[in-house]
């Protein structure tokens, strides 16, 4: 048994009450970039189904679907079917898969900065790579590349975020991290609606532009102070409480210092974080950091955003009309989230992920219907049809906006600290290899299921909101070192977290 026989893996008391600070220029400041890893993520999504649409790049490294996309007897929702396109989409996210296990031991051991750095040095490559590809290899080769940027990214910038803001305040410092994920969509939409029009390098610009958030983050990282958390837990406890009565613009913060501390203790008495994580003990945290990024994902949102001009030229758009479409999607997600970000500390998690799964559940019944009864082999939406599909899958990124950050923000929250860089690494692979196979199998999915798409989606949602109300507490205003005690409260985790804790306390006493 790693460090052999511990008592309970939580702090000795609640002494949330006892926690004193403000919220400081500084902490907001650092946490607006570090965030800009959110940005990566964001930029990627937005740029790649853009780009895909794009008649000289598809010509260049697609040409079969060039080929049917201007056939007019071709399938409408068949036009885009093609697994090496998918794979352009999809072999980033492989890549973040495999590069989020090697960054969790990179985090804990050397600190949340050196993942950052990573990520945005990858990212950069990444970049380089796809901006001068001269044939699919190199591409490929580039998405890997940023792939791996994401990877580190996203493993260490949530972490960042919620250990560096005061618990009152966690969930909307947190969500800045879905709020530069919005913003880099949009971003890259707009960049591809003018790319468009630059023949024919603009998908190059396009790609290439992805040096630019990768910059800030890498320049970000540098700058950024490491939070007092890694400090401690690398037995910098000096160096840890300095920064802590930075971030908290007081002297006073002996309680929460020594709720660090305690956990730290137990950090390192944990010699195989990944080992610890799996006993029953963790259960609740396990749980929530597979189910959570996994329900993410299978609301659909990553295809819609993805594809967005594919999936709106198969249902009759125009080349401009369709990015013009995209855009206005990213524009609504980046609005929403700052909505979220308001009321995400205010009305709780479980309200947000709730309310947010109904609506999304109603757009995506309202478009499958519409697409059934109006929409089929070449046939295109009338004008009237197409503005309200578009309208409801605005409504559905809307109410994506406000939930959907909460996906990393609960995870990244929930772990003790000797555990909670591995739990992040499960949190961002689970997130990138759902991530990957809805990206490599939706087009696949699209033609097989035409309308149906938005049925299967909605009916993982579903399965989502029925998740968080029945298995997941609140977790607003809870401090991260005491989280532990949270699952102790819960009239299904209670049972599972107090049996293993009198079993550890039994053991405990035996040795001695």
């Amino acid at each position: 048994m790693a460090g052999g026989p511990l008592a309970p893996a939580h702090v000795a008391k609640e002494r949330a009450e006892q926690y004193q600070g403000r919220v400081t220029p500084y902490v907001i400041i650092t946490c607006i970039v570090a965030a800009v890893g959110g940005s990566l993520f964001g930029y990627d999504v937005g740029i790649s189904g853009g780009v895909t649409s794009m008649d000289e790049f598809l010509s260049k490294f697609f040409h079969t679907v060039y080929v049917n996309k201007g056939r007019a007897q071709q399938n409408n929702y068949c036009k885009y079917n093609n697994q090496g396109l998918a794979a352009f989409t999809s072999s980033l996210y492989l890549a973040g898969l495999a590069a989020s296990l090697v960054a969790s031991p990179v985090t804990r051991k050397h600190g949340r900065r050196a993942s950052i750095i990573c990520g945005g040095m990858s990212f950069l490559i990444g970049a380089a790579l796809n901006a001068s590809a001269a044939n699919l290899a190199m591409l490929l080769l580039g998405r890997i590349m940023l792939g791996v940027g994401i990877g580190f990214g996203n493993q260490a910038v949530p972490l960042y975020l919620s250990e560096m803001a005061p618990a009152k305040l966690r969930g909307g410092l947190n969500m800045l991290f879905q709020l530069a994920t919005t913003l880099g969509i949009f971003t890259a939409n707009m960049i591809n609606s003018g790319t468009d029009r630059i023949h024919p390098w603009g998908w190059r610009l396009s790609l290439g532009l992805a040096a630019a958030p990768a910059f800030l983050m890498t320049v970000g990282g540098v700058l950024l102070p490491e939070t007092p958390n890694s400090l401690i837990e690398r037995g910098l406890q000096r160096q840890g409480r300095e920064v802590l009565e930075k971030i908290r613009g007081t002297k006073n913060v002996d309680a929460e210092f020594e709720d660090i501390v305690d956990a730290s203790k137990q950090a390192n008495a944990i010699q195989h974080p990944f080992r610890n994580i799996l006993k029953r003990r963790r259960r609740p945290e396990l749980v929530m950091a597979i189910f959570m990024p996994m329900f993410q994902i299978l609301t659909g949102i990553n295809s819609i955003l993805f594809y967005a001009p594919v999936l709106f030229q198969s249902m009759g758009f125009k080349g401009n009309a369709s990015l013009y479409s995209s855009a206005l999607t990213g524009a609504v997600l980046a609005s929403s989230t700052l909505v979220s970000m308001a009321a995400v500390d205010r009305w709780g998690r479980r309200v947000l992920l709730i309310s947010g799964g109904i609506q999304m559940i109603v757009c995506q019944i309202i478009a499958a219907v519409i697409l059934g009864l109006k929409f089929g082999n070449n046939k295109e939406l009338s004008r009237d049809f197409s503005i309200i599909v578009v309208t409801t899958i605005c409504l559905f990124v809307a109410a994506f906006g406000w939930m959907g950050d909460l996906g990393w923000t609960v995870p990244s929250e929930i772990f003790p600290l000797e555990t909670r860089s591995a739990g992040q690494s499960i949190t961002v692979a689970v997130n990138l290899l759902f991530t990957f196979i809805i990206a490599q199998s939706f087009l696949s999915m699209l033609c097989a299921l035409k309308f149906g798409i938005f049925l299967f989606f909605a009916g993982w949602i579903a399965v989502m909101t029925i998740f968080v109300y029945v298995f997941l507490p609140e977790t607003k205003g809870v401090p991260l070192e005491e989280m532990v005690l949270l699952w102790r409260k819960h009239w299904f985790w209670k049972r599972i977290v107090r049996e293993f804790e009198e079993s550890d306390d039994d053991e405990t006493r035996e040795c001695i």
